[in-house]
């Protein structure tokens, strides 16, 4: 996708552009701008390789790829494959199917552990014989599930009792709602306030 002109109210929200409503979610691509990622890998293509390096291409890596350039004229390629993804800005590459040798780039020590681990999982995408485990979304983190359920619930007007019902259903909560400790009762209502601060703006934090 190329970019003629900036869409501001797309990047308050942390995009280039807004996807196409009519299309499901599964279709639609989602590009996200790359001031709102954590962690992006940033390199320099160099139009000349050394004597001894042979030429590097975008095809080279055996996973899907979509690339959105902005109006700057700088893409950002996004390399994914079986739940793995890793997002790529690249600045000195007109033409996204041209060789080119790659000068990678590391912003301060601080997260260098997090660059080199991201550095890893793009070296991988290029390996023959590529196997990277497919992970069912939130199958790591069942809190964030349940925050996403109860935002849904909120928003809908329904109570904390109707929220835990949802997410634990009736029985537990029958036995446990009014009993003395009030251990579902904060659950849920931790749940709620996370589902909330992901709906603000903390959903950016899930883009590494």
């Amino acid at each position: 996708m190329r970019l003629r002109r900036r869409f501001p109210r797309a990047e308050r929200w942390g995009l280039y552009a807004f996807a196409d409503p009519a299309l499901c979610a599964r279709q639609a691509p989602v590009f996200w701008h790359v001031d709102a990622l954590k962690r992006v890998i940033r390199l320099n293509a160099q139009r000349r390789n050394g004597e001894n390096t042979p030429p590097f291409t975008l095809a080279d890596f055996k996973v899907n790829r979509m690339a959105v350039v902005d109006v700057d004229e700088v893409p950002l390629v996004l390399v994914k494959g079986a739940g793995v993804h890793v997002p790529l800005e690249i600045r000195g590459l007109p033409v996204l199917t041209a060789p080119f040798a790659p000068v990678f780039e590391v912003h301060g020590l601080g997260d260098l552990s997090a660059q080199i681990e991201l550095l890893k999982r793009l070296k991988r995408f290029t390996e023959p014989g590529l196997r990277t485990i497919q992970r069912p979304p939130f199958a790591s983190d069942e809190r964030l599930h349940h925050a996403l359920i109860a935002l849904d619930e909120s928003l809908k007007g329904k109570t904390y009792r109707q929220i835990a019902i949802t997410i634990f259903g009736e029985k537990k909560v029958a036995e446990e709602w009014h009993g003395h400790s009030q251990f579902l009762k904060d659950r849920t209502r931790r749940l709620v306030a996370k589902g909330t601060e992901l709906m603000k703006g903390g959903y950016r934090d899930l883009l590494s």
